[in-house]
């Protein structure tokens, strides 16, 4: 059977002018699968964090074509690659960014409330769900600044799978863990690959995690060394 495509990009190039004009990333051209677990990887400066602020279209500013799940994403309004972004997109970074006050099912429940596609009862129904998923239930109505640091990117990590994006993009999601936590961390992503077909596109410095994916890509100086 043949594997969608979920995400393609087309000679993707991208400039930084401060202070000297330098060219960060150059001609990327790749193809992301639905339900593929997919590692960046490169040294410090090799592009990949630039990279996936493209694929992520929070960055608008660059040469070539992105394609998410059949649709031109480059060119269109910033209100429209918000709703995409929403839609189709969930976030793990390094740092949580959880809002320390509030309950861990509240940040969970965040994006899909701005979503609106469900009512109130049914965002909790589904956030109990994930974090049930996720092994931390218990922890549901704790504020967010009470958890561990693996207890808190796992909430991250509910918050990201909450819309059941298309594809889950992560910046160093297990840069502050300790191997225990990463290894969970990784678990999840796999399960989440595997059994809900979600697409995970992570930058790592882990050789371990970027090893026990599905697919390596490398950055070398802005270019794709192999893949």
């Amino acid at each position: 059977m043949e594997k969608k495509v979920i995400l393609k990009t087309e000679g993707i190039g991208k400039y930084f002018y401060d202070p000297i004009e330098f060219k960060v990333l150059d001609n990327i051209s790749f193809e992301a699968y639905k339900g593929e677990f997919l590692t960046l990887v490169g040294k410090s400066g090799s592009g990949k964090s630039t990279l996936l602020y493209i694929l992520s279209t929070m960055d608008t500013d660059y040469e070539g074509r992105l394609i998410i799940d059949d649709e031109k994403i480059t060119g269109q309004s910033l209100n429209n690659l918000a709703a995409i972004r929403n839609k189709n997109i969930g976030f793990v970074f390094q740092f949580h960014y959880l809002l320390p006050e509030f309950s861990c099912l509240k940040n969970i429940m965040i994006p899909a409330l701005k979503l609106g596609k469900y009512s109130h009862a049914e965002v909790e129904q589904h956030a109990y769900e994930k974090l049930k998923m996720l092994g931390i239930e218990d922890q549901a109505l704790k504020p967010a600044s009470k958890l561990s640091g693996g207890q808190q990117q796992r909430v991250s990590i509910a918050r990201a799978l909450i819309n059941s994006p298309k594809i889950i993009m992560c910046d160093e999601p297990t840069g502050n863990l300790d191997s225990k936590n990463s290894r969970i961390v990784f678990d999840i992503f796999q399960q989440v690959a595997r059994d809900f077909g979600q697409t995970i596109i992570a930058v790592t410095h882990d050789n371990d995690f970027a090893a026990a994916s599905d697919r390596t890509i490398e950055l070398s100086d802005g270019k794709i060394l192999n893949q």
